[in-house]
């Protein structure tokens, strides 16, 4: 399996999906989703809930391999957090291969609309999410990351 494969199968198994089972809440109030699948093993854990930030790790045969930070917010306080990460969680079911860092390019479902831009790949990346409600920027999620490896 590759990273790329792995990463995918990971974010639809987290918060993709988050609402259907419990997630680990730590003693510092952080919260971790996790999976893991042959060599690989995935953790995200985030803090805060608008605005909130965390780190995305992959370990490879048990070295870290990968990682992504982010930090995000609904920036209209008119609207409902929680509708915004609902409709969030439904966007995130389009992780792709090619772009296995957040959503789909586009997604649109009733008056959301979910954008993501990235530059580069796997390796190194950096990019920004937002989502639209009826055409109006409500919510914006900056990331970046890439390949880890050990020193010496």
């Amino acid at each position: 399996m590759t990273l790329q494969e792995f990463l995918v199968k990971a974010k639809a198994a987290g918060y993709a999906t988050a609402g259907e089972r419990l997630e680990i809440v730590r003693p510092d109030g952080g919260k971790e989703l996790s999976y893991r699948e042959g060599s690989f093993e995935y953790l995200d854990r985030y803090y805060g809930f608008n605005p909130f930030a965390g780190t995305e790790v992959v370990w490879s045969h048990g070295a870290v391999a990968w990682m992504m930070s982010y930090y995000g917010a609904v920036t209209d306080a008119s609207i409902s957090p929680i509708a915004v990460y609902r409709f969030l969680q439904e966007a995130m079911t389009g992780v792709s291969e090619d772009r296995p860092f957040r959503g789909p390019k586009r997604f649109v479902s009733g008056e959301y609309e979910y954008r993501d831009e990235s530059q580069g790949d796997v390796e190194s990346f950096t990019g920004i999410e937002r989502i639209f409600l009826a055409g109006c920027e409500v919510y914006c999620l900056k990331y970046h990351g890439g390949l880890v490896r050990g020193g010496e």
